[in-house]
């Protein structure tokens, strides 16, 4: 790699030559929404912004920045949770925005697939896909914001995932810009392919460190017209396991969300949304938000009220309401999504995105709270997740009035207890959010030397320069020197 880097003022003025004024954004007030983390807990900086508009802007950004020997951090919609996309050397890097990158290149109505442009913001993505009668499976409360590039890149997890698997089980095909600026074209449609080594399973959830993803082509389903929506009370989360078992029995794949929650995620989300109408008292131990969908002639309306009959009547469930119309439905979405920013409203905080094997679920809970209030009685440890896949989101508050300072001594602590439990457990600590670089060091102390040894051929073999996005999932400088 030739060094021409220069001061940061030839650094721009040099960008803003080769890519034109248009790409590229040097005001340090323009780049601070590239800089920093969604929930405004971390503030970076970068020599640049770029935002190109097409592959081959992509491609030329790619070379120029080689030239002057800058890095380049791949950002989708700024979502993530884990710091994948901030830069944490904002000298030596430049932010390469794919948010104008957003045209749906094609949708396909007989094959049921799409090809759209990665930075496709993915509420949009779903709209437009649903007016042609299909439904995109992928569902996450960031929707709005987050775009499908940084969904692959990450490999996005979500309501849905019990149904229709993760990111990486709705992905056909990728377009990538690799770190040497050629074009990995994979943009096939196709079901079954065969062909040797699937080297599109590279690049999801690589978090943008083995090439820029420009397009992708997914899979779609028919739409699921029918949906039917409760929430439902119970004695304890052991009761949660044991109706999901039922439900996954009963309902079959129809089943399209099964998510837990404590009673204090009723006082979040007021807390964040004052005027959501709860519909049941906060008084019993573990709640359970149940979603079953379908299309065409199954009557899920039935299913639904069928399946409740039944574990109404043996006591497993008691106490719950359905959704009689879509406003319903998403009001009781809303609990859900407002427990998360109730917390963010209480200030920073530990949040966690661990899995574990189902049968182990409510064990590993109770386990890891206690462990908390042991170590940390002055915190509030928040339990809640993906009951179908064993996705636990165990976050802990600091007390209310806590300093900056007592809040991040709090969350370093709880983050080691939790772990610990993690550990225990043989679980993960990313089960969707990815690993970026707020949890590298806790990655690379579980990273058996085997698989070290995998990621760092992987990582020599396409981006020997580090080109993308370093520093990223394992700090590999020491490795390629």
């Amino acid at each position: 790699m030739t060094d021409l880097s220069g001061s940061l003022a030839e650094q721009r003025l040099s960008l803003r030559a080769v890519l034109g004024e248009d790409l590229v954004l040097t005001n340090p007030q323009d780049m601070l929404q590239y800089c920093r983390d969604w929930h405004g807990d971390v503030t970076s900086g970068a020599v640049a912004v770029i935002r190109p508009r097409s592959t081959q802007d992509v491609q030329a950004a790619m070379k120029a920045c080689r030239d002057l020997g800058l890095k380049i951090v791949p950002q989708g919609g700024n979502t993530g949770l884990v710091l994948g996309g901030i830069p944490d050397e904002p000298e030596r890097q430049v932010v390469l925005s794919l948010e104008r990158m957003n045209k749906i290149r094609n949708i396909d109505s007989n094959d049921f697939s799409a090809v759209v442009d990665a930075g496709c913001v993915l509420a949009e993505l779903k709209d437009v896909i649903a007016e042609k009668g299909m439904f995109f499976p992928l569902a996450l409360g960031a929707q709005g914001s987050c775009r499908i590039g940084g969904n692959v890149s990450t490999n996005a997890g979500g309501i849905n995932v019990l149904r229709y698997g993760m990111t990486r089980e709705l992905v056909l095909g990728l377009e990538v810009v690799l770190p040497d600026g050629s074009v990995f074209d994979g943009l096939s449609t196709l079901r079954k392919d065969n062909r040797g080594l699937d080297l599109k399973q590279l690049f999801i959830g690589a978090e943008g460190t083995l090439g820029i993803i420009t397009a992708v082509s997914v899979k779609l389903t028919p739409y699921p017209d029918n949906v039917a929506t409760a929430l439902l009370a119970l004695n304890s989360l052991d009761d949660a396991i044991t109706l999901y078992r039922r439900a996954r029995r009963d309902c079959c794949d129809l089943m399209s969300a099964f998510e837990f929650m404590p009673p204090l995620a009723f006082t979040l989300a007021q807390e964040a949304m004052p005027d959501l109408p709860i519909p049941l008292s906060g008084d019993y131990p573990a709640y359970v938000l149940m979603e079953i969908s379908g299309s065409g002639l199954v009557d899920i309306d039935d299913l639904m009220h069928r399946f409740l009959e039944g574990v109404m009547e043996g006591g497993l469930v008691v106490d719950g309401t359905i959704a009689t119309s879509q406003a319903q439905a998403r009001n009781l979405w809303l609990i859900r999504e407002g427990m998360n920013e109730g917390q963010a409203k209480r200030g920073s905080h530990m949040r966690t995105d661990i899995s574990v094997s189902l049968s182990q679920l409510a064990a590993f809970v109770v386990d890891a709270e206690a462990a908390v209030a042991e170590a940390l009685p002055d915190c509030i440890s928040v339990s809640y997740g993906h009951v179908g896949d064993g996705n636990v989101h165990l976050n802990v508050l600091p007390p209310n009035g806590a300093t900056p300072e007592e809040r991040h001594d709090r969350i370093y602590k709880a983050k080691k207890v939790v772990n610990i439990v993690v550990d225990k457990y043989r679980g993960s600590i990313s089960a969707e959010h990815g690993i970026g670089r707020l949890k590298r060091e806790d990655f690379e102390e579980r990273l058996s030397e085997t698989k070290r040894n995998l990621l760092v051929a992987i990582k020599k073999a396409i981006d020997p320069d580090l080109l993308l996005n370093p520093h990223c999932q394992i700090d590999l400088d020491a490795d390629i020197r």
